[in-house]
């Protein structure tokens, strides 16, 4: 039977004293702050979506989107049951529990609100920070690998499958290394270079569009090496809920492309 060790690396980076300070809080502040330099950066140029104050202000909406929206998620699409009758767990965020999906949702929610206060373009708006979102989605998963958390399925013929603590003695996916990969920089670098391009930029929306889509296929896709989690299963048809998830984040995607395309053949 054939696989790696699992790298023994404590989730607590730093402790003082009675202070704990995680890996998985350390890819949260890394992810906020990288991308809002990025935005800052992809916004200097056409059709510059924002001003630089506008996408300061807008870290403390994101943040706020993430945190509320990816809490909510998870208590809504995972355990609902668990916090109905358990609500004081509700504000247990140190016992871990949040969602991809609700957090985009916040983020989204956060997107038309602060564009609709500071009278931009929601699209425009929505395509330089969705072009930042694989960074976090990086840090992101590579504190999951950290944590040990959301291992893969069992894979004992894989040369580079590992044995998780929580896992069982079955050599396993690295399912977050995978999705780091497919979710981080693969889609990253594919809105990039979407961004260089003029004419991608000046049809406002595709670049947001594209990363619905991009993170959709990627996270379906991902969810196949990806144990299910324990508490789940598998649903219809033996999808995952990440999988059911993410299939209305592909076609919201195609939809706001479409739109975008739509929108830049009016305004000819």
């Amino acid at each position: 039977m054939l696989a790696l060790v699992y790298p023994q690396i404590n989730p607590i980076a730093i402790a003082l004293g009675p202070i704990a300070i995680r890996w998985y809080a350390i890819a949260y502040i890394a992810g906020l702050i990288l991308g809002w330099r990025y935005v800052k950066w992809l916004v200097s140029k056409p059709p510059h979506a924002m001003r630089e104050i506008d996408v300061d202000d807008f870290l403390v909406w994101a943040t706020l989107g993430v945190v509320l929206g990816g809490r909510l998620g998870y208590i809504l699409f995972y355990k609902p049951s668990f916090y109905f009758h358990n609500p004081a767990e509700i504000f247990a965020v140190w016992h871990g529990g949040m969602s991809f999906h609700g957090g985009l949702l916040g983020v989204v929610t956060a997107i038309v609100l602060f564009s609709r206060q500071r009278k931009l373009n929601l699209l425009a708006v929505g395509d330089a920070i969705c072009a930042a979102v694989p960074i976090g989605l990086f840090f992101g998963r590579i504190a999951n690998f950290i944590n040990g958390e959301l291992f893969g399925r069992i894979a004992p013929d894989v040369p580079w499958a590992m044995i998780f603590p929580n896992g069982g003695p079955e050599p396993r996916h690295p399912s977050q290394l995978y999705e780091a990969g497919m979710e981080g920089l693969v889609l990253g670098t594919v809105l990039f270079l979407l961004w260089r391009i003029p004419r991608i930029r000046e049809r406002k929306g595709t670049v947001a569009g594209s990363f619905l889509v991009g993170y959709g296929l990627a996270r379906i896709t991902g969810e196949f090496f990806r144990q299910p989690d324990s508490y789940l299963g598998f649903l219809i048809g033996g999808a995952t809920m990440g999988q059911l998830l993410s299939l209305p984040v592909v076609l919201a995607g195609v939809a706001v492309i479409w739109f975008a395309g739509r929108a830049r053949v009016r305004a000819r």
